[in-house]
């Protein structure tokens, strides 16, 4: 395959993509683009997801998912009724933890890479989530020949040949495999961090900023799992000597602690 390869495009339209039934439910992620980039050669097709980009504490995570291209897991619901597997933010935390338990022997290899609070601080999330991603791809056993983000953002580049689609997580079987899978791992790191920390209430709001989190910032000031070039910091008068500023000027990675 070349770098040319049809399907890349976004909503590139493809002639001859195998039919698959249509989802019952608007919410749940099907073979929609997998399929269009099948068509255009592609055997192996990395979904892509990330977790803790807004969090101002933990790592960020992400996960690679490469699927059986075989109808995914589903999970009983009420009634007669089945959860089909879409994006981890529409799933309740049971049905993430039952998908989560399933996916990994239903998938054909899927792999995570993270990015910590320091690599965040010195080259910033956009490069920290490239590095993490590139981690989670190399260490899938087989090299995709596309990866599947979630987003209109490329933020992975070369050497990967990278679909961008919004709304993936919901829209791809891959993605949201992937994006199950991020949310659990991460929780569950978080949970570990928390059990150190349990003022801060990491196992209940995952680093993100609830009232209990942004309390014990307040009285404690950050942890070493803190992101510390977060503006939150301003906001903290006894802990703003703490935040580091990247320079723009300097060299990759260089920081400046005011």
């Amino acid at each position: 395959m070349t770098d040319a390869l049809p399907g890349l495009e976004p909503g590139a339209e493809s002639r001859t993509a195998p039919a698959r039934p249509v989802a019952s439910s608007r919410r749940a992620a099907g073979y929609e683009i997998e399929d269009e980039l099948r068509a255009a050669g592609a055997v192996h097709i990395a979904g892509v997801d990330e977790v803790g980009r807004g969090a101002w504490a933990g790592p960020a995570v992400v996960c690679a998912a490469v699927t059986t291209f075989g109808p995914p897991p589903e999970l009983p619901g009420r009634g007669k009724r089945t959860v089909r597997l879409t994006d981890s933010k529409l799933l309740g935390p049971a049905q993430r933890e039952a998908f989560a338990a399933v996916l990994p022997d239903w998938l054909t290899c899927h792999a995570y890479g993270e990015t910590g609070p320091e690599e965040i601080d010195e080259v910033g999330m956009t490069e920290a989530l490239r590095r993490a991603a590139c981690r989670a791809l190399e260490a899938l056993p087989l090299r995709p020949d596309v990866v599947l983000l979630d987003g209109a953002h490329d933020f992975l580049g070369r050497p990967w040949r990278v679909r961008c689609e919004v709304k993936a997580d919901q829209r791809s079987v891959s993605v949201a495999a992937a994006s199950v899978l991020a949310k659990v791992h991460r929780d569950r790191l978080m949970a570990e961090i928390g059990e150190e920390h349990p003022a801060y209430g990491f196992a209940a709001n995952a680093g993100y900023p609830s009232p209990v989190h942004q309390q014990a910032l307040a009285e404690m000031g950050p942890t070493p799992h803190h992101r510390l070039s977060w503006s939150y910091l301003d906001d903290l008068p006894q802990w703003r000597h703490l935040r580091k500023h990247r320079d723009p000027l300097a060299g990759s990675g260089q920081m400046t602690l005011l």
